[in-house]
């Protein structure tokens, strides 16, 4: 290698600018020198802009240093995070760059060592950083190096590619380059020394750490570094300040490189949006435009002096903590949320907030509240994410069509939004992986629960939430897998002092208390806090005391009696409609329930349990009452197996039809009949209001909070029919198959419910029907008694038998999916002790599959293409839309929509066996939305059905949506 004077030195070694980091893309490579430095200079940038005081301070504590000589430090690693770049396999993959280093005799390596390409080079960071923090004097573990704050270190930076290696034995990074021949001999090791003392020398990192740092801190650390890395590896922030040919990285010129950066990392970081919002609004006026009701005014009321806003509180001076709320649909608790977290978020210091939700249709409907809610009770950076898996295509439908485009992998274009006012994330915040980094976001629940399992950048999205205040809305609705991924995230939550609000209609004391002590122990408190909610009411978690204030009660403004009607029926919903109605079944009874509607008027929901029976029900109400169905609006159908645009098209129907009066249109009156048959997806929320609820049996839970749409909102005494008064009497008709002689579980339910839960709530709702049940005063007694131990003593014989034998059928499946999340999920952070591999581990047989947080959801996702006479094939029935041709890039942003918009899920087991060939073509692409699709090719045979075959299936859809023989 050639002694260049005035080159960077460390001893003999002479800084080697021929060693490139980036080059695809570029006009000349890009020294790694110089990417070292811009992503220091990022991360400074991050250090000021992104994270909170406390979290500073925090960092700086746990190494000993102060504020200036951690954030000097800290940014040094992150600078240092891609030297295993100076390894023979990396250079080797740009030939015309590696020829001229490969002849010079100062980098020997072993032979072969060129071609190791599983030996990555953020592994060979890890492995040469070992070395280099302990030649710099950082203190070391002796044998055991997870205790070693320079291995700490090392690992850290080996996991900026979203995987951490494991803890390396003494031995190993003593021999290094002879367990790892792909580090090269000492020539390579000396130039990984000269980029580490020049990278030192530049930054000024002289401050060595007295420890190492807690897990919590260590995935904030961690999750700058990669973002420092993305943005300082944008293709524009390269071009811009690439070295001359002649520029051979001498002391004045690596300083001078660095202070450009330095210049340059505010711009890159503000383009980006990640800044931090503010919860300015502080009074409940401020942030909403209407007076609060009882829960809420409680909350505003005292909230405030438990965080020791108004003085010392439970948590002294910074509050972080969190709060449960306990209440009935309709009571305001999305309000009472959004202010909870406006106060714990001004308390910890929060950069912003996300609302996790069950699904996608209910995040789709909270974004403009939290949207509305930002605009009047926030300022400073508000990017607003929307996040699911088909969240791209809902900002394609906003105001800006470029952002579907910038949605789509390694597409930069900007969006037009006024910068003091905008609420919606830019382009770069919509790229792969990078929603939850925006200040503000609102998505699925499984969207943050990965962050918890062993999946590639699991920490990122943990750091994503590590400053903001987390929501969770109905943190009843999730199984048992679901419920012990949302227990250990809550522990990650309360070890890193994220606020964290809790909302839920029908959560039991037990629930509750796992989610409050989860938090707790995270932040440092093992024993248990024997929470008892009250419903309705709210409490809070200090996770500064781990002290938990007893709940509070609070009055309901919408007290009522709910009416319930059990009626046992025969299953018949296999028989076609149409044919003679039976006796004692169930269409018979639908009949009964739904004649007043379509006699004299008003709304009614029919909820049932499969998809299926939903189909065949509306069918058959369709016959049963001809003029009610001919009439527009008259009968609708929502459910889950319409194409996107479809359902959404239902769905936005249904809340115009069903929805909250509006003052504006005057006088409320009754509204004319109108029946709805849907699935579960009309139990979470949906702002929809009926004067009649019926349901097929379920859960007690889920018929809560069905029930909660029945009479949900105020029309007065002229806005529903006579047969529907007094309004704060909503009724609940419940058909039940269990009561009638030899009665059971429907087959056609399969494994929806338990059934075991379902005979327990047969015998509560028959307790109940003499006096209904008052809401929400007697909610929370049902809610826990139902899952009662002692609930079998009420029977006798064989029916507790029977009984006995559900339970514990119920009780191992619910144990099975805790231990498989265990099994499968992250340590706790009090578990992590070190060694950050943890955060990556796999157990031998786990897998990508597995890992969905969805678990046992056997679904398949579809595009139906319609056949025309003349042969074409269009995406729509009509014939209107032609099927995208494609090109060499794949669909365009408008076609990938259009596509996307008419996908819709199925049941998995109906594609089984179909043509391997039915997946989307290749000039398509490869966008995530198009991942596993599968076309069926439909063809006309009347009455407005199209039909095709598919492996086993027949699969047919029509204006009830897919259907499978």
């Amino acid at each position: 290698m050639a002694n260049r004077d005035g080159a960077s030195s460390s001893g003999d070694c002479v800084l080697d600018v021929r060693m490139w980091g980036k080059e695809s893309g570029l006009p000349r490579p890009y020294p790694v020198v110089c990417h070292l430095l811009d992503t220091g200079a990022v991360f400074q940038e991050l250090w000021d802009v992104v994270l909170s005081d406390e979290a500073r301070e925090a960092v700086s504590g746990a190494l000993g240093l102060t504020s200036m000589e951690a954030r000097t430090l800290v940014s040094f690693w992150a600078g240092l995070h891609d030297i295993g770049k100076i390894t023979p396999p990396f250079q080797a993959q740009v030939r015309a760059c590696y020829e001229p280093v490969r002849g010079d005799p100062m980098y020997v390596s072993a032979p072969g060592a060129e071609a190791e390409k599983g030996f990555r080079h953020e592994i060979a960071s890890h492995w040469s950083l070992s070395e280099l923090f302990e030649a710099a004097g950082y203190p070391g573990g002796g044998r055991l190096l997870r205790k070693s704050v320079g291995h700490q270190v090392a690992q850290l930076l080996g996991g900026h590619h979203g995987l951490f290696g494991s803890v390396l034995q003494a031995k190993q990074v003593a021999q290094a380059a002879d367990y790892n021949p792909g580090l090269g001999m000492e020539g390579w090791a000396g130039q990984r020394r000269a980029h580490f003392e020049e990278l030192r020398r530049a930054m000024g990192a002289y401050a060595v750490p007295l420890r190492g740092l807690p897990a919590g801190l260590a995935v904030v650390v961690t999750g700058l570094v990669v973002v420092s890395d993305w943005l300082a590896s944008q293709r524009s922030a390269i071009v811009a300040r690439i070295p001359g040919p002649d520029w051979s990285g001498t002391p004045a010129e690596v300083d001078a490189h660095w202070q450009a950066a330095v210049k340059a990392a505010p711009g890159l970081v503000g383009a980006a949006r990640l800044g931090r919002a503010r919860f300015s609004a502080e009074e409940f006026g401020a942030m909403f435009p209407f007076t609060p009701n009882s829960l809420q005014r409680d909350i505003a009321e005292n909230l405030p002096g438990m965080v020791g806003e108004h003085g010392a509180g439970m948590v002294g001076e910074h509050g972080a903590g969190l709060v449960l709320v306990t209440a009935p649909t309709g009571d305001g608790k999305t309000e009472a949320a959004l202010f909870a977290a406006s106060v714990l978020g001004r308390a910890a210091g929060a950069r912003g907030l996300y609302f996790a939700l069950p699904t996608m249709g209910t995040a789709d409907a909270m974004l403009p509240r939290v949207e509305a809610f930002a605009a009047r009770a926030m300022s400073g950076e508000r990017a607003l994410m929307l996040l699911h898996s088909m969240a791209w295509l809902s900002s394609a439908g906003r105001e800006n069509e470029a952002a579907a485009s910038a949605a789509s992998p390694n597409r930069e274009d900007p969006v037009s939004a006024g910068r003091g006012t905008a609420v919606e994330a830019d382009a770069w915040l919509r790229g792969l992986r990078r929603g939850l980094l925006a200040a503000l976001g609102v998505g699925t629940i499984d969207q943050v629960l990965s962050a918890v399992l062993p999946l590639r950048y699991n920490t990122l999205r943990l750091f994503g939430l590590s400053d903001k205040v987390f929501v969770v809305d109905e943190a009843h609705a999730y199984g048992p897998w679901m419920h012990q991924l949302l227990v250990r995230l809550l522990e990650w939550l309360g070890a890193m002092g994220a606020p964290v609000v809790l909302l839920s209609a029908t959560l039991t004391g037990r629930s509750a208390g796992s989610l409050v002590d989860a938090y707790r122990r995270g932040a440092g408190f093992s024993e248990p806090s024997r929470v008892v909610p009250r419903y309705p009411g709210w409490l809070f978690a200090s996770g500064a005391s781990g002290e938990v204030s007893a709940a509070r009660s609070t009055a309901s403004n919408r007290a009522r009696t709910l009416r319930v009607s059990r009626r046992p029926v025969v299953w018949d919903t296999a028989e076609q409609a149409g044919t003679p109605v039976r006796e004692g079944g169930r269409r018979a009874a639908l009949r009964e329930v739904l004649a007043p509607v379509a006699a004299q008027g008003g709304t009614a929901l029919v909820c049932c349990t499969t998809v299926a029976e939903a189909q065949q029900t509306y069918r058959d109400v369709r016959a049963a009452f001809p003029a009610l169905a001919a009439r527009p609006g008259g009968l609708r159908l929502l459910h889950s197996r319409f194409p996107a645009d479809v359902r959404a098209s239902i769905t936005a129907d249904c809340e115009s039809a069903y929805g909250k009066p509006s003052p504006c249109h005057g006088a409320i009156t009754a509204r004319p009949a109108s029946v709805l048959v849907a699935t579960q997806v009309v139990e979470q929320s949906l702002d929809l209001d009926f004067d009649l609820v019926v349901s097929d049996l379920g859960p007690l839970a889920q018929l809560l909070q069905r029930a909660g749409r029945g009479r949900r909102h105020e029309r007065g005494p002229h806005g529903r029919p006579g047969w529907a008064m007094p309004e704060d009497e909503p009724e609940l008709v419940v058909l039940d198959p269990l009561t009638t002689p030899g009665g059971s579980v429907p087959r056609s339910w399969g494994t929806v419910y338990d059934a075991g839960l379902l005979v327990r709530t047969s015998l509560i709702l028959k307790e109940c029907a003499v006096e209904g049940i008052a809401v929400p005063g007697g909610v929370q007694r049902l809610v826990d008694e139902v899952y009662e131990d002692s609930f079998v003593d009420r029977l006798e014989g064989a029916a507790l038998e029977e009984l006995a034998r559900l339970d514990e059928e119920r009780l191992a499946g619910e144990a099975a999916e805790r231990h498989l999340a265990a099994w499968t999920g992250i340590c706790a952070p009090a578990d992590v002790r070190g060694d950050l591999s943890k955060l990556s581990l796999r157990e031998a047989g786990v897998t990508e599959e597995l890992l969905s947080t969805r678990l046992g959801a056997d679904t398949g996702r579809v595009l139906c293409l319609y056949e025309q006479a003349d042969g074409t094939v269009t995406l729509d029935p009509d014939g209107g839309v032609p099927v995208p041709a494609g090109g060499r890039h794949g669909l365009g942003a408008a076609d990938l929509a259009g596509v996307a918009r008419r996908v819709a899920p199925v049941p998995g087991r109906w594609l089984r066996g179909g043509d391997p060939g039915g997946g989307v073509p290749d000039r398509w692409g490869t966008h995530p939305s198009l991942r596993d699709l599968v076309l069926l090719r439909m063809r006309p045979v009347g009455d407005g059905m199209w039909r095709c075959h598919h492996g086993r299936s027949v699969i047919s859809i029509s204006g009830v949506g897919l259907e499978a023989e």
